[in-house]
């Protein structure tokens, strides 16, 4: 009997092409998509009424069937609830990792096992292989749409489950195969933005959402001179320049946020540099590294990995040196750790 695959389709061309690759190779395919949020979203976001029916359509082209899954609580709970807490900390988070973790690699998993399903896939640029005994993340086969930085969060019973067809091509072939099989997304633009928070205005959204009240503060420079008033951590990130209503004589930046004394550190662009950093809430997908490991990482999704050693802690932290200062680490954020094409794991910035 063909292997039975619940392929995650989000209305976009990767999953499209996903599921396309799969029906090819003989895999029983069905689509679903996870209903997370009840409010509107984004033009050019994901998860909206259009990319449902652009789901639903491409799965009826390919002769599958097509569910709608309602995670809109747990969505709530795990991703919008941690978003708020994280940013009222001083941090800038990634709500996009964390809906990979507790929703699409989480509950839809859990979903598709329940129902009898092999697998799930996506339409995710990246690879997973079965080597030594192990199963292990790939970066995919285009440098410039690899995902596996999203994917860091990934366990091996998650991994064993995954299927990411996609990883194997380029951004320009995924379209043209999808364009060759008559499906109307296969030029349809890549989703944009966080869902949850249509406008792009966080602070909105912390307010409405959360309940958040802002509260003003002093903008400080590194010798702790004041430099002005701010409207409240939320409305800053590192390495942000406009909308700080600050005169001087040069460019300055934000360069860290202080949630216990509500201050905010503004510097020119050369304070953004550091060569280390401290992660927790660390995952791995490789052996977890008894001594320290060379590698590379990286602390933003559109970086280049860079070289460095990671040191994991008796706390259970890591320490990461980088052998050249990295510009505008961000405390909230993702730090992934690199073997060569694998994944070694990552954890959240502190």
């Amino acid at each position: 009997m063909p292997k039975r695959v619940l392929v995650a389709m989000s209305g976009g061309v990767d999953s499209s092409a996903a599921a396309l690759l799969l029906r090819r190779a003989g895999y029983d395919c069905d689509g679903a998509m996870l209903k997370l949020y009840d409010g509107e979203t984004a033009e050019g976001g994901c998860c909206s009424l259009a990319d449902a029916e652009d789901a639903r359509a491409a799965a009826y082209r390919l002769g599958m069937r097509f569910y709608v899954f309602n995670e809109t609580e747990r969505f709530a709970r795990d991703v919008m609830d941690r978003f708020v807490a994280e940013y009222c900390a001083g941090r800038t988070p990634n709500p996009c990792i964390d809906c990979n973790r507790c929703l699409k690699f989480g509950a839809l998993l859990d979903r598709a096992l329940a129902l009898g399903y092999d697998y799930i896939a996506t339409g995710h640029y990246a690879r997973v292989a079965h080597e030594g005994g192990r199963y292990r993340l790939l970066r995919g086969k285009d440098p410039r749409k690899d995902q596996s930085y999203v994917l860091y969060q990934l366990t091996q019973e998650q991994l064993a489950h995954l299927l990411l067809p996609v990883g194997e091509y380029d951004k320009s072939a995924v379209r043209a195969l999808a364009a060759e099989a008559g499906l109307a997304n296969a030029d349809k633009p890549d989703s944009q933005d966080v869902c949850f928070v249509p406008d792009g205005d966080y602070v909105n959204f912390l307010r409405a959402y959360g309940g958040v009240e802002l509260v003003a503060g002093d903008f400080v420079d590194k010798r702790g001179n004041v430099l002005g008033r701010h409207r409240g951590l939320p409305a800053y990130t590192t390495g942000q320049r406009k909308g700080l209503g600050v005169s001087a004589a040069g460019r300055l930046y934000v360069v860290s946020k202080d949630a216990q004394a509500n201050t905010v550190l503004l510097g020119g662009d050369e304070d953004l540099y550091t060569s280390a950093l401290t992660a927790s809430r660390l995952n791995w997908i490789e052996p977890v590294p008894a001594a320290p490991l060379r590698g590379t990482a990286k602390t933003r999704y559109s970086q280049t990995e860079a070289a460095a050693t990671v040191t994991v802690r008796g706390d259970g932290t890591a320490a990461v040196e980088f052998d050249a200062p990295q510009r505008a680490v961000t405390a909230g954020q993702a730090v992934v750790f690199y073997d060569g094409e694998r994944v070694v794991g990552g954890g959240t910035i502190d």
